[in-house]
């Protein structure tokens, strides 16, 4: 690749497709995945700072969900089942995420790359907020799951049942309050969303 290609790179980001074992009544790119992601991550940082009192970089949180799946790019949208499907395969594409989260930076002046080296991949000073951008995509993908079944595909039947209980067992007070308070309105029809119950 010709140095300074990364941001042409991350615009590449809209071809990759997730749930590529699944039928899909409307594909889903990593691009509108990762902005969903960031925005839901964000949200989770709002409800800490409000809702409990506590004290973490929402903004931050935004960033990382922004960038979370960047190295999907190179590697493409490996599907959960695969990637966990044993530690021998979980460790090996760990392994290529570290590559191509590396061929990325490539793509950014020497003086850039630090700004970008710690959000391409979680790192163990932010293991923290990491937790809170997991809560965030599994909540996209609960997401998704919603919205493919309300288009009447019953694939992502068995996929909802599992992520709504990987979110219940991750036992973030944020992602429940997400849950309870803001995920109801994503089952309501357009002319039903936003209007107050009489």
């Amino acid at each position: 690749m010709e140095n300074n290609h990364f941001y042409a790179m991350l615009s590449r980001m809209k071809y990759i497709n997730r749930w590529g074992l699944m039928r899909n009544t409307r594909s889903e790119n990593i691009s509108e995945h990762s902005l969903e992601v960031a925005y839901i991550a964000h949200a989770l940082g709002v409800i800490n700072n409000e809702i409990f009192g506590g004290n973490l970089p929402a903004e931050r949180l935004a960033i990382l969900g922004m960038y979370h799946d960047v190295t999907e790019i190179i590697t493409g949208d490996m599907p959960t089942p695969v990637k966990y499907y044993s530690p021998v395969i979980r460790n090996a594409y760990s392994e290529v995420e570290h590559v191509a989260k590396d061929e990325m930076l490539s793509g950014l002046p020497e003086i850039m790359r630090k700004h970008y080296d710690k959000v391409l991949l979680e790192t163990d000073e932010e293991e923290e907020l990491w937790k809170y951008v997991k809560g965030a995509d599994k909540m996209s993908a609960l997401i998704k799951c919603i919205e493919e079944q309300q288009m009447g595909n019953q694939d992502f039947a068995d996929a909802a049942e599992s992520i709504e209980l990987t979110l219940r067992n991750m036992h973030i007070p944020e992602v429940d309050y997400f849950m309870e308070e803001f995920l109801p309105a994503y089952r309501l029809t357009l002319d039903k969303s936003g209007k107050e119950e009489s």
